[in-house]
């Protein structure tokens, strides 16, 4: 059997990074710098004023108090956003708000806390030094300075200063697109009645909220019954605009697999190779990976607890780090078992638990099966249990996989 460590190669190996893209800022968001941000201009553009008041020199508050409030008449009245030069002559004063382009001459500002908020003229009560609550063109950043770089992830704070900057685009690494098939004659869409014999699918659900929460897009969600040429209808529709496609179901040793019969030697001809082998892990020994018409395929267990373990042991971290994304890996804990367990010789298990990582334990979570899904949904790790361990006593220390 193929060791866990090996598949995981052969997969992030498969799935390589789109081709740098500029897109709006609107669709950037969670997305990795593909280039460095250079500053078009500075920030602040222009001289402005931090606070409402009045633009003055401060030489002319020399003295003011409450009780002897220094006049001054007022000669402009400057909102945010007037654009004309103003200039302020010596023993006036100009009425600003918050964000106003200072007149020149001014060199302070008083807050209009400190007036009495006059508009013809106005009773400065409080002396202002030279420079205050004035906000300085280029004193957050000067136009030519790398403000973001490549990798940097992009975030709602980036993309505030991206539009502060007046740039509508930027270069990134784009998502990944998906395409997730499910496959098997027994599926039926939730809502629908069930007939005999017949379950509810939704390993497309579940492996597309993976998808999405890894960073990538979902590109269609599909299910095939047990028929290749349906299968294959389907590859053949959504196949090209992928960058990866992802089926579950049909790669077992029995009868009707229909993701086997598609890609074996009776099937789909031409540039069309898939490798199916055993993986020594539990759950989700059946595994299989290669490539449809160039686009990389990896197909996965169909039990619900095989699949979703497999997305995250072996796509997850593949798919991340194809598009940059910070940390790839889920984080890996060292923690105390607080029960003993066991574990099949020769296969790596990952095993549903709950971990305190406050107090540095974990317990095992549910029976170690591939169709308990209620458990799954409740645990926030996976024990990870090496090959060659078939016992492990309460108090051991093992390697944890932090869902959480």
């Amino acid at each position: 059997m193929r060791s866990v460590t090996e598949h995981q190669r052969v997969i992030a190996e498969m799935i390589a990074a789109r081709p740098a893209a500029t897109v709006a800022l609107a669709e950037a968001l969670g997305l990795v710098l593909a280039g460095d941000v250079v500053a078009p201009l500075s920030l602040p553009v222009f001289d402005n004023s931090a606070m409402d008041g009045y633009a003055v020199r401060a030489e002319d508050t020399a003295g003011a108090t409450a009780e002897r409030p220094v006049l001054l008449p007022v000669a402009e009245d400057i909102p945010a956003g007037r654009t004309d030069e103003l200039t302020l002559q010596p023993g006036t004063a100009h009425r600003i708000m918050t964000g106003a382009p200072l007149p020149a001459g001014a060199t302070a500002i008083v807050p209009v806390e400190a007036t009495d908020g006059g508009v013809r003229s106005v009773q400065i009560r409080q002396h202002s030094d030279v420079g205050k609550h004035i906000r300085r063109a280029g004193e957050d950043v000067e136009a030519g300075t790398t403000v973001l770089r490549a990798g940097e992830v992009v975030t709602p704070a980036a993309l505030g200063l991206l539009a502060a900057l007046g740039l509508a685009a930027l270069p990134v690494v784009p998502r990944q697109r998906v395409l997730l098939m499910s496959t098997g004659s027994e599926l039926v869409t939730p809502g629908t009645p069930l007939q005999s014999g017949q379950i509810y699918e939704s390993n497309s659900v579940m492996l597309a909220a993976a998808v999405r929460e890894a960073g990538a897009d979902v590109l269609a969600t599909a299910t095939a019954g047990d028929d290749v040429a349906q299968f294959t209808a389907i590859l053949d529709r959504y196949a090209a605009d992928a960058d990866l496609i992802i089926t579950s179901g049909g790669v077992s040793a029995g009868a009707y697999e229909v993701v086997k019969d598609a890609f074996g030697p009776q099937g789909i001809q031409g540039n069309r190779g898939v490798e199916f082998v055993k993986v020594a892990m539990q759950p989700g020994m059946p595994q299989g990976a290669g490539l449809v018409a160039g686009t990389p395929i990896v197909t996965l267990p169909g039990n619900p607890v095989s699949a979703l373990v497999s997305f995250e042991v072996f796509i997850r971290p593949a798919l991340r780090a194809a598009m940059g994304l910070p940390n790839p890996q889920r984080p890996k804990r060292a923690a105390v078992l607080t029960e003993a367990v066991t574990s099949p010789r020769g296969k790596r298990q990952f095993r549903r638990a709950l971990l305190d990582s406050t107090a540095g334990q974990v317990i095992s979570y549910g029976p170690p099966a591939s169709h308990h899904l209620r458990w799954l949904a409740s645990a926030n790790a996976l024990l990870d249990i090496p090959e060659d361990v078939m016992e492990v006593p309460a108090g051991t220390e093992l390697q944890v996989w932090d869902l959480s």
